[in-house]
């Protein structure tokens, strides 16, 4: 299984990016998949996840500025992401579920998530 970000880079505040995760070897509709970060110095953040319907759980802190979508014919997951602001900056992984969550649908917990990308780095200034 291979997840590989893409889209990071530089953006000034208020500004938007979109992240991609395209990932081989893998169905990913078949459990979760999700976005995370971590900043310097600080532990992992779950951001938001989507499973094999559709629906989608986020992080409440970082509700009206970050969504989810999936592209199934490219296998790819994409994180949308608006209004960018300083404390957003922080590596992005990818991330995906190697089974069906025991609670019962997806969620940004990191130990849900067995599958993870290298990471794209976000800067926002």
């Amino acid at each position: 299984v291979q997840l590989v970000e893409s889209g990071g880079g530089s953006v000034q505040a208020g500004g938007s990016l979109r992240l991609s995760c395209a990932a081989s070897g893998y169905t990913y509709s078949d459990y979760c998949m999700g976005w995370f970060r971590q900043a310097p110095g600080k532990e992992r953040e779950g951001i938001i996840t989507i499973d094999k319907h559709g629906r989608t759980t986020i992080t409440d802190s970082l509700k009206g500025r970050f969504t989810i979508s999936q592209d199934n014919a490219k296998n790819t997951l994409y994180l949308h992401m608006s209004s960018l602001k300083p404390e957003d900056t922080a590596m992005y992984y990818c991330a995906a579920s190697r089974f069906a969550p025991a609670r019962g649908y997806c969620y940004p917990d990191q130990y849900d998530f067995t599958y993870w990308g290298q990471g794209t780095q976000v800067t926002v200034s």
